[in-house]
């Protein structure tokens, strides 16, 4: 694992933060390959019940380190060929540090303050939430440097705003306020202390059923953008695999006895 990214395990709750403040965490490619693996080590371990994406010092991302951009320029033969070397429908080398998050079973939270420009705001996007510091700034800048955006947004944009503001962020880079971007749906909510409240969030959702973590992140990633019948379908599949659980039984017993439950899994 690249020392500029760390993984903490406090219980329940893993931390991953990009630990390059001297760059504001810009990435580079040895963190885009960083945090793939980060998000591939955490599938499926035990106990685990949240993540939580931050970065240290002043900045959640700045982007894309510049001075990868001229590396890449150097081979740019190579560059298009990893883009487009994947099976269809399968994220390239590019997308990965960002759709892997998707991948979970739990809830994935992204603590952003100072900045989250270009690929540091798809990351941000990657996650399930967004907790924003109320002076954060928000940005899809690919546009400045003659570019789209090409790390999974097709796959979280669309689920969280219209298309016609979504292309006016895209086409414009325009930079966003914190509260802009509340307001547009790109961030859940905005806190004095993004860090504290996302691991608030995550100590509320380590006392969930794993079961219902699961099924419900599911539910969404999948059904959100299916046509009626399919959703109802699926929305019935995973219902009919929590109910009599052993997860299940144990959050009707401890409401009852008015207990903190005891999950398994």
């Amino acid at each position: 694992m690249d020392a500029r990214l760390t993984i903490t395990r406090s219980g329940p709750v893993a931390e991953v933060m990009l630990n390059r403040p001297d760059k504001r965490n810009a990435l580079d490619l040895g963190l885009f390959d960083a945090l793939a693996a980060a998000g591939d080590s955490l599938k499926g371990a035990e106990g685990l019940r949240a993540v939580i994406l931050h970065g240290a010092g002043t900045a959640f991302c700045a982007g894309i380190d510049t001075a990868e951009f001229m590396r890449m320029a150097q081979n740019l033969a190579a560059v298009k060929a990893e883009m487009l070397e994947p099976a269809p429908g399968q994220p390239n080398r590019f997308q990965r540090p960002v759709t892997v998050w998707a991948d979970l079973d739990v809830p994935v939270i992204a603590a952003v303050h100072g900045v989250a420009f270009g690929a540091g705001m798809q990351l941000a996007l990657g996650a399930d939430f967004r907790v924003a510091a109320t002076d954060a700034k928000l940005s899809i800048m690919e546009a400045r440097w003659g570019l789209i955006p090409d790390m999974g947004l097709t796959q979280s944009l669309p689920r969280l705003m219209r298309a016609d503001l979504a292309k006016e962020l895209i086409l414009t880079a325009r930079v966003l306020e914190a509260p802009e971007a509340l307001a547009l749906g790109l961030v859940t909510r905005l806190a004095d202390d993004p860090l504290a409240e996302a691991r608030a969030m995550a100590a509320r959702f380590a006392a969930i059923s794993p079961d219902v973590l699961r099924a419900g992140k599911r539910l969404v990633e999948a059904a959100w953008t299916l046509p009626p019948g399919p959703g109802l379908t699926l929305e019935a599949q995973l219902q009919a695999g929590l109910i009599a659980g052993p997860n299940q039984i144990e959050a009707v017993m401890a409401g009852m006895q008015n207990r903190a439950p005891k999950f398994t899994g």
